[in-house]
């Protein structure tokens, strides 16, 4: 581009009030400019002065008032000063005055910027930021960590004791166990929050909504962010919330490249013009496959149709795999080839340390994925590909289409996203939240607490379910269940009709004690118990449900390759027990926790498995060992540094805060001397380390 006469077009742009062309304008620009290694001249930037777009700001050889602009804008993020765009600059103002706002901005906005800034300026004693997922989870912990340790506990797992100051950081599900403890929330962050909507995510929708209701109550201010709502329905989960749509406002341009038009259907040439685009081999690229069998497929193009590479990561990183999982896994198969695969079955460590070897020049090159990679983690690449526009069975729809391609770009990093569309995308909407109340969760609300956000209908089933169960379990102990939170499961009609059956057949439930026995063969009848009062939503049959159980029974004995063999004499694969791993441990140990409380009330208050399932959520690991899982370190190094003598993880004394003071004392050098780790554990252990240390 020729820089003055660009610079004039996109005047004429901002003086016509069209600042969104503009904008994308100058940003090509930049790139161009970029590219080419020249200095801006004084022009660009007073075009980006009044384009907003402070951050990239060029000082060298600027004029006082550039300067200034710069200087005016720059905000403390924690540990250091960084300059803010007008539009992020105007939010924070907005929490820094006190006010509650649900922000839509484009994926490239700098939503999470926000809050640092707010932690830095306000200091406030305690903040909770639900996430929607534990790859987040761990993603936001490690910036948070970075920055606000020093002052701050900052807490992810469950049961840590709180201090002084804390921020906490956590999917909705382990909010509930922080209710109780929780005086008051300064500010409670929900990011994605349109997950509350059924029609976004219609399995987690009930819990983050009891979640947001129940902590909303305790916080003084709330900020609430998502991308790609134009229009927000009302609702009594952001009432008094000022709502702030920012989706005009980009930091990237998205340059979006039809060639689904060229392929008309046509897989092969699909095949081919995929291969094509990520041979080259020097732009990373993320490729949205839609579907497991789709990802499939693309793993199936990449093996026959690119070589191997031999980098310092991928390689050793292949071989890990083959070592501690499967000798023959695809993706195994496909790290070889500098590809990786990001979904939301498998273990949350493999999923980490793809992505992070997919941010350095000589990894990953190519990320293959479901919409995993739009919920768990804040990646991105210069280029996207859209291989379907599918989201598991569904068809595509317009918000997650813009959700996937805007992982395209990156400020300072790619000014331009290229979205490569190999299947037509969908039709374009403005999108309207709508969040609702789901049915299943009003009997877990309270008829007069929660009155003003429910209808007369509502009310009523609150009250009718409330009988219900005070007949069979007491008005008394009802009144509990609800004071202490006693009952985690967001399904008021599965815990009716579990309590109902404990009522009515109880001699059914007589075995139930056998789940505190070490022969996991005594478990099979109250798990399928448990099951058939549950039947749907396991994705599998049950058999394989209880047979992965037991089989992870063994997590701590066994090698996990062991396992993983067993299990496929059993007819289940590694991607099956990857799945269904995650819901044992989620799913079916919140059901056998509740369970075990009804249990109490109704059968036998002596009987108590507490101790079972808590062992079933970590996926029978020691505690520390599970929970270091989501910090990087997977169980099989913890394992090497047990038996190295380092610590012992065996110790019931040995929770997460105990065990990551160990790491700390011992240093990453002597965990590093340790002699059975192998040149990949080592990687591991150095990444592990980054994310508890402050540089």
């Amino acid at each position: 581009m020729e820089v003055f006469e660009t610079c004039h077009e996109i005047n004429n742009l901002l003086t016509a009030r069209n600042e969104l062309a503009a904008r994308n304008l100058l940003i090509r620009l930049l790139a161009d400019l970029e590219q080419a290694g020249t200095p801006y001249p004084q022009v660009v930037n007073h075009m980006i002065r009044e384009t907003g777009l402070f951050p990239y700001l060029q000082l060298d050889g600027a004029s006082w008032d550039v300067k200034y602009v710069h200087q005016a804008f720059e905000v403390d993020v924690g540990r250091r000063v960084a300059t803010l765009h007008r539009e992020q600059s105007s939010v924070l103002a907005k929490l820094l005055d006190g006010t509650s706002i649900a922000v839509s901005a484009p994926t490239s906005f700098g939503k999470s910027f926000i809050i640092d800034a707010f932690i830095a300026a306000k200091k406030p004693d305690t903040v909770v930021i639900i996430v929607p997922t534990i790859a987040l989870m761990d993603e936001t912990r490690r910036r948070i960590f970075k920055k606000f340790s020093k002052d701050y506990t900052v807490i992810t797992a469950p049961d840590t004791a709180l201090s002084a100051k804390n921020i906490l950081i956590f999917p909705q599900e382990r909010a509930f166990g922080y209710l109780d403890v929780l005086d008051k929330i300064d500010l409670l962050v929900v990011d994605e929050f349109y997950k509350a909507s059924q029609k976004h995510d219609k399995e987690r929708a009930p819990s983050l909504i009891k979640a947001i209701l129940k902590l909303s109550k305790k916080a003084t201010q709330r900020y609430y962010l998502a991308p790609n709502i134009k229009k927000l329905g009302e609702n009594a989960f952001t009432k008094g919330m000022d709502f702030i749509e920012l989706l005009d406002f980009n930091t990237v341009y998205l340059d979006i490249k039809d060639h689904y038009s060229a392929i008309a259907g046509d897989e092969k040439k699909k095949g081919e013009k995929l291969i094509e685009l990520i041979s080259a081999g020097d732009q990373k690229a993320l490729i949205y496959a839609g579907t497991y069998a789709d990802i499939k497929r693309v793993s199936d193009l990449v093996i026959d149709h690119l070589p191997k590479v031999d980098n310092p990561y991928t390689k050793p990183f292949a071989q890990w795999l083959r070592d501690n999982y499967k000798p023959d896994w695809i993706l195994a198969d496909l790290a070889d080839r500098g590809v990786g695969v990001h979904n939301g079955r498998m273990h949350r460590c493999i999923s980490q340390l793809q992505v992070k070897l997919f941010e350095y020049d000589n990894g990953f090159n190519n990320i293959v994925s479901t919409s995993s990679i739009i919920e768990g983690v804040n990646t991105s690449a210069e280029n996207v590909i859209l291989w379907r526009s599918k989201i598991g069975k569904n068809n595509l729809k317009d918000f997650t289409y813009k959700n996937i391609i805007g992982r395209g770009g990156r400020m300072f990093k790619y000014f331009v996203g290229n979205i490569h569309l190999l299947d037509a995308p969908p039709v374009s909407e403005d999108a309207q939240l709508e969040i609702e109340f789901p049915e299943e969760i009003l009997g877990t609300l309270d008829e007069t607490g929660d009155a003003e956000q429910l209808t007369d209908r509502q009310v009523e089933k609150i009250i009718e379910y409330k009988v219900q169960m005070s007949s069979i379990v007491g008005e008394e102990n009802f009144a509990r269940i609800k004071r202490e939170n006693l009952l985690h499961d967001s399904d008021a009609d599965f815990l009716l009709r579990l309590a109902t059956d404990m009522r009515d057949t109880p001699e059914d439930w007589r075995g139930f004690a056998f789940l505190n026995s070490s022969n996991s063969s005594n478990w099979e009848s109250t798990l399928y118990k448990v099951l058939k009062l549950k039947p749907n939503g396991w994705d599998a049959p049950w058999s394989n449900v209880v047979t992965v159980t037991k089989a992870i029974a063994n997590n701590w004995k066994q090698d996990l390759s062991q396992i993983i063999r067993s299990l496929e004499e059993s007819g289940i694969d590694i991607e099956e027990f990857f799945k269904l791993e995650r819901a044992v441990t989620f799913k079916l140990s919140a059901l056998l926790s509740d369970t075990n409380e009804l249990h109490k009330l109704i059968i036998n208050p002596s009987v108590d498995v507490s101790g079972f399932v808590g062992r079933m959520s970590r996926a029978f690991l020691p505690s520390a060992v599970y929970h270091l899982e989501e910090y990087g370190l997977p169980r099989m190094i913890s394992k090497k540094i047990h038996r190295a003598g380092l610590i012992n993880f065996e110790d019931p004394d040995m929770d997460l805060l105990v065990a990551l003071e160990r790491f700390k004392q011992l240093g990453e050098e002597k965990v590093l001397a340790a002699q059975e780790l192998s040149r990949f554990d080592r990687f591991v252990v150095k990444f592990f380390f980054d994310g508890i240390t402050v540089d």
